[in-house]
């Protein structure tokens, strides 16, 4: 097989972490592999933050749901949508006064700018996530990043046009550690040919069997069957609204504000 193949075949989430630091050239490895992403327009719409002050990796294992792992990992990358760079160089550049020129009005970043460049970000992020595995270096990816919107912009000092999308915790695999990968759902249910296919609705048992072998009928939620308890302690948890909560508070900021 292909090696590159391989390396994403055999990829898996990785909480646990050997305790070396992770080298200097490792490191520039995985941010040029990052750096060389696909994006939009070649914009690099995207910052990402190298976590190496242990408090803030502390701080953080505490607002994204209290996963203590996070300060135990050697590497942590936040990936940032960022449009505040191209924002300041719009300025730098006098736009204001060229549209002025031109009737038309100067628009500060909106919802879809935010989309587009959260996609740049996670996709750096998946080139670092790839790059590290070559090499050796498993990581996670730390969604709840998105959570405590307030808390992370004054922790990582984020400007208006800023907003964190994700975060990976990386190091070196522990020495003999047993890979276990976690099924995914059946190809068939995922891909579709020309427009959308809702084929898993002819047999949810069938599509979910992978997730319903998790569930116990004794359980803290009281559900009834893992549809249930997915919900529960997933979709409706409180880390779920405080994300939305946090999110639709950096929202605020994206609304295609007209700049006097």
């Amino acid at each position: 097989m292909n090696n590159v193949v391989d390396v994403i075949m055999n990829r898996m989430s990785l909480r646990k972490y050997d305790e070396r630091p992770i080298s200097r050239e490792h490191a520039d490895v995985i941010l040029e592999c990052a750096m060389r992403a696909p994006t939009a327009g070649n914009m690099m719409l995207y910052s990402i933050i190298n976590i190496e002050d242990q408090n803030k990796k502390k701080i953080l294992s505490k607002t994204c749901d209290d996963q203590p792992f996070i300060a135990d990992a050697p590497l942590v990358l936040v990936f940032l949508a960022d449009y505040q760079r191209w924002y300041d160089y719009y300025v730098h550049s006098d736009v204001h006064s060229y549209c002025k020129s031109k009737g038309i009005d100067f628009e500060g970043p909106s919802e879809a700018n935010l989309l587009l460049a959260s996609c740049d970000a996670i996709i750096a992020a998946q080139n670092a996530v790839i790059a590290g595995e070559a090499l050796g270096i498993g990581s996670c990816y730390i969604g709840d990043i998105m959570e405590n919107y307030e808390t992370h912009r004054e922790l990582l000092n984020l400007p208006k046009w800023v907003f964190p999308v994700g975060m990976l915790c990386m190091g070196y695999y522990p020495a003999g550690y047993n890979r276990v990968k976690r099924e995914r759902f059946d190809k068939k249910y995922i891909v579709h040919t020309d427009s959308y296919s809702d084929l898993y609705k002819e047999n949810f048992k069938e599509t979910f069997k992978d997730i319903e072998k998790r569930f116990k009928a004794e359980n803290k939620y009281d559900a009834d069957n893992m549809g249930q308890l997915h919900y529960a302690f997933k979709t409706g948890a409180d880390f779920s609204k405080e994300m939305a909560r946090s999110v639709k508070e950096a929202l605020k900021n994206w609304s295609s504000e007209k700049i006097k």
